[in-house]
């Protein structure tokens, strides 16, 4: 089946139904040749978003994506890339947890420098910041769109009241309202973008770009049976993953979503990623690969889409209610 592309909510961006994200596999586990080949991979497939982050790896992430891209010479009009803002990657007060306007103007230059991008496409609050007034964070944002920096601003985790704010507070000053959000979505963790942001998607033309569709790779049954060498959980830094991925009641869910896998063909890994991409409220679901074969395995959620009735729909959701 060939890539579908979806507006970011009501805006005039289209986004590939399945993108590329670089959160865990750059840096710790992709760099130089495979990160330039699974990148192609997605490009070649029609995947025209790619997602990244100033803290991941420590701005690595960025670099790593940056040479990358530049090294295979795509034209800037045929893909999209994102970056993210909270944590922080420097040293001193304004620099850590915050969404000050000193910070992301600042952090905005370095993720351009290690991107060697003159612009991202997308940019996202990656956490709200409770110390930072929301009026102050909107007009930073509005002020790198409008300095060029960026195209589109957004939001990450946030509560739908939050977003709803960040958004009148745009309108009434005539500023550049967030379009997106970025909020963890996939079929152990549904309630927010199916009922909390629900009001959002009409009434503001909320987009959503989905992360960790696989449950951190709970959904993918390879864990059915314990945690295989390689896999992320057993990274540094990454330990927290372990009682999530090895639950007893959450693998013998995992297993009967494979046995419907089975049924249509595909794997429980690409049903779980079109179950995402089914929801028309999903702009995009962002996946992650630590090799090229990886990312052919992720497209083939393409064919999945296809396969998923109502009827398969319901099935699952007496699996995952």
């Amino acid at each position: 089946m060939a890539m579908q592309y979806r507006h970011l909510g009501n805006h005039g961006i289209q986004v590939s139904v399945l993108s590329f994200g670089s959160w865990v596999s750059f840096g710790p586990q992709l760099a130089g040749d495979s990160a330039r080949e699974s990148l192609a991979v997605a490009y070649d497939a029609g995947v025209n978003f790619f997602d990244n982050a100033e803290v991941y790896a420590g701005g690595q992430s960025e670099s790593i994506m940056g040479e990358a891209i530049a090294l295979l010479g795509w034209p800037r009009n045929s893909y999209l890339i994102s970056s993210k803002y909270y944590w922080g990657i420097e040293g001193g007060v304004n620099t850590r947890n915050t969404l000050n306007r000193k910070y992301l103007l600042q952090a905005v230059e370095g993720s351009l420098r290690r991107l060697r991008l003159d612009f991202l496409d997308l940019i996202f609050c990656h956490r709200p910041d409770p110390e930072t007034p929301i009026e102050e964070t909107v007009y930073a944002m509005h002020d790198i769109i409008e300095r060029g920096r960026a195209l589109y601003w957004g939001t990450s985790e946030w509560s739908p009241e939050a977003v709803q704010e960040a958004w009148d507070i745009a309108h009434r000053h005539h500023l550049h309202k967030p379009a997106m959000e970025q909020p963890q979505y996939n079929l152990v963790t549904r309630y927010r973008v199916e009922q909390e942001y629900a009001p959002l998607y009409d009434s503001i033309g909320l987009g959503l770009t989905i992360w960790s569709p696989l449950a951190s790779g709970l959904l993918s049954g390879k864990y059915i049976d314990g945690i295989p060498a390689g896999s992320r959980a057993l990274l540094p830094g990454y330990e927290w993953m372990k009682q999530q991925l090895t639950d007893p009641d959450s693998n013998n869910r995992v297993k009967r979503l494979r046995d419907i896998a089975g049924e249509l063909g595909v794997t429980t890994a690409q049903l779980a990623l079109a179950w995402c991409a089914s929801n028309p409220h999903v702009s995009t679901v962002i996946t992650g690969a630590s090799r090229p074969e990886q990312v052919h395995e992720n497209l083939g959620a393409l064919d999945a889409l296809e396969k998923l009735t109502p009827e398969i729909r319901a099935r699952i959701d007496t699996i995952f209610p």
